[in-house]
């Protein structure tokens, strides 16, 4: 359903597969994130979203470490057609910049490849507490130059995008910003595409009060999640942590956006902010809003047992895939 009005939303209609995988993780007795160390938080996702299944195929898959301007990071770069030049789209997984690797995320890169008919570098950026902002925001930004710098040798000289889930939305959205500034050297990106991304280090919206237990991600959770980020309280009012707060000037220096969201989100209400703010910038935005679905659904194609599959991530990871195509036709 497209919208890009709150007006629009209907109540009471979270999705069934949504319904059964919460029920699912009520049965196994999953704990809320907040309640866990780090450690143990990203092993209980690493084992939700890392299924022993075949991944879908892509024609070539290169895991490497670059040299990004002098830090090294690792990658994993998805072709689907190395005899073709195509667009290149530098992927961040998400995980509240916390969680999360090239692993639990795969899938979603995998399909953006394929039916994006595009290069798709997936980038393991480094993850607080053990780094907090903005090394994660220092990684993505690199690899992004990076793979502009490198296009002749990629393969990828026509153009080029950013792409995330929630922490990974908010470091696609933010690396564009940066690059709009146009210091010398800065990348040049036709688009952004922002699967429920993080945009504000505020709490007081509608729907943290909605959403704020039962629906995968908590108010908790993203308390939890901002708490390792950030350095402290003050880096919330940066603008390379909370894109939101950005001038509307700057704003509209940003690439065109596709946007998806879902109703039940705590982060929904900021998004839609996000999605106005970018619109009254004179940026165009493609806004598809999920009413039935809960965070981090465009991941939950493929999940562990006995959790059972989202079918709405298919049908997310397809129009996803068909921005791509569309922004670089």
């Amino acid at each position: 359903m497209a919208s890009t009005s709150l007006d629009d939303r209907r109540a009471d209609e979270l999705d069934s597969d949504a319904q059964a995988l919460l029920d699912e993780l009520g049965e196994v007795g999953a704990p809320d994130l907040s309640h866990l160390s780090p450690e143990q938080a990203r092993t209980l996702l690493g084992d939700l979203f890392t299924p022993a299944v075949d991944p879908e195929p892509v024609a070539e898959v290169d895991e490497r470490k670059i040299r990004a301007y002098a830090r090294d990071v690792r990658v994993r770069i998805y072709d689907p057609d190395p005899d073709q030049a195509l667009p290149a789209v530098v992927y961040f997984h998400g995980g509240g910049w916390v969680v999360g690797n090239l692993d639990t995320h795969d899938k979603v890169a995998r399909a953006l490849a394929n039916e994006g008919e595009c290069l798709v570098v997936s980038v393991d950026y480094r993850k607080a507490p053990e780094h907090p902002f903005p090394a994660a925001v220092e990684d993505a930004y690199l690899v992004t130059k990076w793979v502009a710098d490198n296009a002749d040798e990629l393969g990828t000289n026509r153009g080029l995008a950013v792409a995330g889930e929630s922490a990974g939305g908010n470091l696609a959205t933010v690396v564009a910003g940066m690059a709009a500034e146009k210091d010398v050297g800065a990348p040049a990106i036709d688009h952004q595409v922002l699967f429920y991304p993080v945009t504000d280090h505020s709490f007081d919206t509608t729907s943290y009060e909605e959403n704020a237990d039962g629906y995968f991600l908590t108010t908790r959770g993203m308390v939890w999640f901002w708490n390792h980020y950030l350095r402290d309280d003050i880096d919330g009012a940066n603008l390379r942590a909370s894109p939101l707060r950005a001038r509307e000037e700057a704003l509209a220096e940003l690439p065109p956006a596709t946007l998806f969201t879902c109703g039940y989100d705590p982060l929904r209400d900021e998004q839609f902010a996000y999605a106005e703010a970018l619109a009254d910038a004179g940026v165009p935005v493609e806004h598809t809003h999920y009413e039935g679905m809960i965070h981090d659904f465009a991941n939950m194609s493929e999940l562990a047992e006995p959790f059972p599959n989202v079918e709405a991530a298919n049908d997310v990871q397809e129009q996803a895939g068909e921005a791509v195509r569309e922004a670089f036709e």
